[in-house]
């Protein structure tokens, strides 16, 4: 299972800089708890565009992610790999400030986590809070969830709903029903 970070994992911060700014979702450890004893991998794939705009650095990045790692070991969730693009085309940074095939929409990062954890993209998820994030999923060749309290336009996802967590019990109960 693929799941973004901001806005999906955590609430929504606009370019959240600081370990302390990672707050996870209501109710997400309890549902994330159960699909990872389901045996689904949980991969966090995140735009980091932040870095290639200098809101923050690399090292801030890892001690967010390391809160992050923190935060769900409290549910007893243990995530299997983050994958973070730091690039951005209007980025002010050298070296970040570039198109990437691994920032979503592109499915780079997901591949990327295919080959690194030997991963079925044809049976697993993505969710997100954002059409990106839908798009990278399924460019990738996985079903999605767009969650969020906010509608989107364009195509609608296999499934929306408001929470989260409510996806995530959705997404498992589907998955044991087409067992």
């Amino acid at each position: 299972m693929f799941l973004d970070r901001d806005g999906t994992l955590t609430e929504p911060r606009h370019y959240p800089s600081r370990p302390d700014d990672l707050v996870l979702q209501p109710d997400i450890g309890p549902p994330l708890r159960a699909l990872q004893h389901a045996g689904w991998a949980l991969v966090v794939v995140t735009n980091q565009g932040g870095i290639a705009r200098g809101f923050f650095t690399t090292s801030a990045l890892n001690a967010m992610h390391e809160r992050l790692r923190a935060l769900l070991d409290l549910y007893g969730v243990r995530l299997d790999g983050i994958y973070a693009c730091p690039h951005h085309p209007d980025g002010t940074v050298p070296g970040y400030r570039s198109p990437c095939p691994c920032r979503k929409p592109a499915p780079g990062m997901l591949y990327q986590a295919d080959r690194d954890l030997h991963l079925d993209l044809t049976r697993s998820w993505t969710v997100g809070d954002s059409p990106c994030d839908i798009a990278a999923g399924r460019a990738a060749g996985t079903r999605t969830a767009l969650v969020g309290k906010r509608p989107y336009g364009g195509e609608p996802p296999d499934i929306h709903y408001e929470a989260t967590a409510k996806a995530l019990q959705v997404v498992r109960e589907a998955h044991d029903t087409a067992k």
